[in-house]
């Protein structure tokens, strides 16, 4: 008997799950996964952050806690904690309760509810993100009835910021439409806009009244400094207009599996706020109803402890430390092996993602030949090397620049 669903074809991988599919079956003893976003220890291995670890067992001691549902919005201490963590604590918006915030799953969650918000609530339904990014970026606006388009914003010439191409299509956007901004740590690219260039930046968008929504996936995990990551969401926070901000503890708590992240609208005034935030919580109803209540505990309990926060920053550092030291590391072994071409971009991108410059067939001799797993564009999670796997992928590298065009 056919089954009702018969006529439902098999959908393509995801092209950045996909690779670690394809890494967990190569039986190879020399593989390496390249392509995962999470961070990996010098022995290859995910890392729970001790803080997180002492966290937890803190929660699991207290007998009063429950698991009841929390409410639509969230936990409200880490509500208020996530907030302060990305706009700071002297933050005037905070100061004058301009700030709607709702704990949300995660980074992508945050996007998807603040796309659906806006599509209800905001007069324009553009979004302009830049090209390239996130590839679950489009496909989240797109699904919440967003229309997208692209924005200049990598030059493979350079391996660098096209920031003329950047402020050439921003100027050209349409008075009012939603812009995507990546806080920091550009991912695919780790090409980042300089504080001069930030600034520019502001002053273009909010001279075309167009409306920053910033996706602030690596606070702390970029620089290993919470506020040199934080500076271009509070510049715009700073001239009092108003913005949008979907934050994770993915990368910067470790916490990737417990889907915590927050979205923060800053508003002009605080009734506004407060009318956008019982808005915000129409959105989520019907979506997930409410957040979980673990990953957000966690989160709390380390922010409100100042013993505990210190700590988070000191592991924190050592995380966004070991992957500066990496990109060192790999620049100088192209370097001494002599391989083609000038690799400096290598040092000078930041965060978990390296843009290569490698192209589709480079990365295919690769993966066929050395075992080493990546996506197609040719970005390399750094967080996935150690000291032990550099010669291996300069090898690779090597061996791709000076036998496939």
């Amino acid at each position: 008997m056919e089954s009702v669903f018969s006529n439902v074809v098999r959908a393509p991988e995801d092209p950045i799950l996909g690779v670690t599919v394809a890494y967990n079956n190569d039986p190879s003893p020399a593989k390496l996964n390249l392509g995962v976003g999470a961070y990996r220890t010098e022995e290859g291995k995910p890392l729970v952050l001790d803080v997180v670890r002492r966290a937890e067992q803190q929660l699991v001691n207290d007998p009063s806690r429950v698991k009841e549902y929390i409410p639509i919005a969230g936990l409200a201490d880490f509500n208020k904690l996530s907030a302060k963590l990305i706009l700071g604590a002297d933050s005037p918006a905070i100061q004058e309760s301009r700030v709607a915030t709702i704990q949300c799953l995660s980074g992508t969650g945050s996007l998807r509810v603040g796309a659906e918000f806006l599509k209800k609530h905001y007069h324009q339904s553009v979004i302009f993100i830049p090209k390239p990014t996130w590839g679950n970026h489009p496909k989240v606006f797109n699904l919440a009835g967003l229309s997208v388009e692209y924005y200049r914003y990598y030059d493979p010439s350079t391996r660098g910021l096209d920031f003329q191409g950047l402020l050439e299509d921003l100027g050209a956007a349409p008075s009012g439409a939603i812009v995507l901004l990546h806080a920091c740590a550009h991912n695919p690219t780790g090409v980042d806009p300089t504080s001069e260039q930030w600034e520019q930046i502001r002053q273009l968008i909010r001279s075309k009244s167009l409306l920053p929504f910033f996706d602030s996936a690596y606070q702390g995990f970029a620089s290993g400094s919470l506020d040199t990551d934080a500076h271009s969401v509070r510049t715009f926070v700073a001239d009092g207009g108003e913005c949008l901000i979907a934050q994770s503890y993915a990368k910067n708590m470790g916490l990737y599996g417990e889907r915590v992240g927050a979205l923060s609208i800053v508003c002009k005034s605080s009734d506004v706020a407060s009318k956008v935030e019982s808005q915000v919580k129409l959105v989520v109803r019907p979506m997930y109803s409410s957040p979980p209540i673990h990953g957000a505990s966690i989160v709390a309990t380390i922010l409100k402890s100042s013993d505990m926060y210190n700590d988070w920053t000191i592991e924190l550092k050592g995380m966004a430390g070991r992957i500066i030291s990496m990109r060192q590391h790999l620049f100088e072994a192209l370097q001494a092996k002599g391989t083609p071409g000038d690799w400096s971009h290598i040092i000078k991108q930041i965060g978990m993602f390296t843009f290569t410059g490698l192209n589709k067939e480079q990365v295919a001799f690769m993966t066929k030949e050395f075992h080493i797993y990546m996506t197609s564009d040719g970005r390399i999670s750094m967080a996935g090397l150690s000291s032990k796997t550099v010669p291996h992928l300069v090898e690779a590298i090597h061996a791709a620049v000076t036998r496939v065009a």
